[in-house]
């Protein structure tokens, strides 16, 4: 069996691939996602941004892995972004910044865009990567003040791309999705899937149960 790991502490990447029937390595990359945005310039595209902080992540796990890992595995690096208006709307970081990432969200729709970068290492040696950019359509709706306000008092949206879940709490919020839901959650299935093919590594390989 192939060992995954996973380069990312969160937990809905975490249980997105565990209910789909594996049980990865968690390795948190701690890459400087600021450094890396500000090195590709002064206007870089969604996909760019996304992709590269993915690919960052993938990177500095892969270096890091222990002999017995590096043996046979396969390295996932995953970053996601919301996108309204233009902008990109990452992790808010603080209460009053999630409440007007919500305030600028409420009643209109966004694009939730998740990089991914998946390496392929053997015997010690990266042996292949593969690359994508997901992105799924949210239709937000409108909570009320009291709603708002706890959901913001719960935590749960201060460290999540966009300030909202849709496997948690933010999904009473969320009126709809054009696309793929795991794309939404962190970790496309779909996306991965096919990068896991690129590098001729079948999907069952990976499952642990």
């Amino acid at each position: 069996m192939t060992r995954v790991v996973l380069g990312s502490a969160s937990t809905g990447r975490l249980g997105v691939l565990r209910n789909a029937g594996i049980d990865p390595l968690v390795v948190v990359s701690g890459v400087d996602e600021d450094a890396a945005i500000a090195a590709l310039g002064s206007d870089p595209t969604p996909h760019q941004v996304v992709g590269e902080l993915a690919a960052a992540k993938a990177a500095a796990v892969a270096a890091a892995l222990d002999p017995d890992t590096a043996l046979d595995c396969v390295v996932i690096g995953c970053d996601s972004m919301l996108e309204l208006d233009g902008r990109l709307c990452g992790k808010p970081g603080s209460v009053p910044a999630a409440r007007a990432q919500w305030r600028a969200a409420a009643g209109r729709t966004g694009r939730l865009h998740t990089g991914h970068c998946v390496l392929r290492v053997e015997s010690g040696a990266l042996t292949g990567r593969a690359d994508g950019v997901g992105s799924t359509v949210v239709r937000f709706a409108t909570p009320t003040a009291e709603d708002l306000t706890a959901y913001l008092d719960s935590g749960e949206p201060i460290g999540v791309a966009g300030g909202f879940t849709l496997d948690g709490l933010g999904g009473w919020f969320v009126d709809a999705i054009e696309g793929d839901p795991s794309n939404v959650i962190g970790l496309s299935l779909p996306l991965t899937r096919t990068l896991l093919a690129r590098l001729g590594v079948p999907v069952a390989r990976l499952w642990t149960g």
